[in-house]
């Protein structure tokens, strides 16, 4: 990371992995998270722009990935169990974006601001609202929230941003659609930042039929 001059994309891939994902839906994740790579790394801008990094939430919230470039990205191992710490993963991204993501100076522009993809299938369990309030006042990037599945709550989500998704159902071929969207507004991301100020709302392809914005 540190040989890399440029100014980098940052992408964090926010994903629940409480007991209620196990099974098919954390295999479907597993999957999606497999699919975008290879989408990226097939994408010479998105090679040259995007550095990816996961972080996951149950009982507590951990960062498996820190901000890496898509090359040397390791395909982190997701388990699902325990419940879902919805403010600590907030707060824990609020920290990664606050270590990782470089600030402007007089002598060289920062980063372009972060795009997150918070993916959550239930209820928070701990609290949230104040880390939510926090992270959107600090406007620190373009935050897509998804409500995957029929007990996602769509509430705390557009507590922490307007951009929220809700997916019908957590079947495989629904969240291989969501993460394939992911990557396409990754990459249309990656191709127009350049072209546009650092601070510019992010252009998101449409979304597929699974997937709908909710108002």
């Amino acid at each position: 990371m540190a040989e890399f001059g440029g100014r980098r994309l940052p992408i964090y891939l926010v994903l629940d992995t409480s007991g209620s994902m196990a099974g098919e839906p954390i295999e479907a994740v597993r999957q999606g998270v497999k699919a975008l790579l290879s989408d990226l790394r097939s994408d010479p801008q998105a090679i040259e722009t995007a550095f990816l990094s996961v972080i996951t939430f149950n009982s507590g919230a951990q960062q498996l990935n820190p901000l890496t470039e898509l090359m040397q990205f390791q395909e982190p191992t997701f388990d699902a169990s325990g419940t879902t710490a919805l403010g600590e993963a907030i707060t824990l991204l609020d920290q990664a974006i606050d270590k990782e993501v470089r600030k402007s100076s007089g002598t060289q522009k920062g980063d372009w601001k972060p795009l997150v993809f918070l993916m959550t299938d239930g209820e928070p369990t701990d609290s949230w609202q104040g880390p939510a309030d926090k992270l959107k006042k600090k406007k620190v990037g373009n935050i897509i929230a998804c409500a995957a599945g029929a007990n996602a709550k769509t509430d705390p989500l557009k507590g922490l941003t307007e951009i929220v998704v809700k997916l019908d159902n957590l079947q495989p071929d629904t969240l291989k659609k969501f993460f394939k969207w992911v990557s396409d507004s990754i990459k249309t991301t990656s191709a127009s930042v350049a072209q546009t100020a650092a601070d510019a709302a992010v252009a998101l392809p449409p979304p597929p039929q699974q997937i709908q914005i909710v108002p």
